[in-house]
């Protein structure tokens, strides 16, 4: 396998307007395209040929990284092709790499079908808001949306922590500076001595970065943030029960007080076409209320009922 056909089989996942690439030693490589995998050549990888080229686009720091925790995540980006983010990893049978395709362009909030409170919640001047939803399900593309919405909107200082950074933002009325760090949960203290209106957590994935990002919240900073969760309900409850029993009390206190909204959602197939289905729940004082009382089960009936408030669950949408 040449550099060439690598470059070629990145070039088709982006003509053929593909989510994915995957490449796997011993088989055939293969696009996703409107959730559905398909193949695009007959010839298998060879391991060997195909550990050389990925090793190609990292640097010594990033083999030592691949090496030692066999599997890193990066962003690739080609001149003329374009911006990926890619995860290489090893699995029995060799080396493994899933391209995603990122779209150079930004899409605004009414070309993804954002529900028109997305707009009201963004000029939101502290809180913290979660999108969240399964891998691939658009979280990124809308985390990007409602960030170059304010950048076309709002003079704000935003600051991005992303694990790799996938959309390159061009400032407009904002000043937008993007950082790539694995950790989020060591920088804060430096983070609000940087005067930033709003940070963005790429996604928080354990007890620590979920702290950092409501402390941030609480501090009077807007904070977007993801989370690899189902549904509004399940995102409260994992936020809760990540921490111990003896804190959880003093965490709903905080996650009732500094909530903003938690949009969850999906990507479904309509005429061919891939579209984010939107569930949204947003932190009345009655939602408020039922956090920091623990009766998170009930918030599902207020989501029902919550539509002057812009609240809908899937199937509403």
């Amino acid at each position: 396998m040449s550099n060439s056909i690598l470059n070629s089989l990145l070039l088709i996942s982006v003509t053929q307007k593909a989510s994915d690439l995957h490449l796997s030693s011993g088989e055939i490589p293969c696009i996703r395209i409107n959730g559905q995998l398909q193949f695009i050549t007959r010839d298998k990888l060879i391991a060997k040929e195909l550990e050389n080229e990925l090793l190609k686009l990292l640097n010594d720091s990033q083999k030592n990284d691949l090496l030692q925790n066999k599997q890193i995540d990066f962003a690739y980006h080609h001149e003329e092709i374009g911006r990926f983010r890619v995860n290489i990893f090893y699995q029995y049978r060799g080396i493994s790499a899933v391209f995603r395709v990122l779209n150079h362009q930004i899409p605004t909030l009414k070309e993804i079908g954002a529900p028109k409170v997305f707009n009201s919640l963004i000029q939101s001047d502290s809180g913290i808001i979660l999108v969240t939803g399964a891998t691939g399900s658009g979280k990124s593309t809308t985390l990007a949306s409602l960030i170059q919405f304010i950048n076309s909107t709002s003079a704000k200082h935003i600051i991005t922590l992303e694990d790799p950074i996938e959309f390159i933002y061009q400032n407009d009325k904002s000043l937008i500076q993007q950082r790539e760090l694995a950790d989020f949960s060591t920088v804060l203290e430096s983070i609000l001595r940087q005067d930033p209106d709003i940070i963005l957590f790429g996604e928080l994935r354990n007890k620590q970065s979920i702290q950092a990002a409501l402390t941030a919240a609480e501090t009077g900073h807007l904070v977007l943030a993801t989370l690899h969760t189902c549904s509004a309900i399940q995102t409260i409850n994992r936020i809760i029960d990540i921490f111990p029993e003896t804190s959880r009390n003093s965490i709903r206190t905080q996650l009732s007080n500094s909530l903003r909204a938690v949009i969850s959602q999906k990507l479904v197939t309509n005429n061919n076409r891939r579209k984010a289905s939107f569930e949204i729940l947003i932190n009345t004082p009655a939602v408020s209320n039922l956090i920091n009382e623990g009766k998170i089960k009930q918030i599902l009936s207020l989501m029902q009922t919550g539509q002057q408030y812009g609240m809908q669950i899937m199937h509403q949408d």
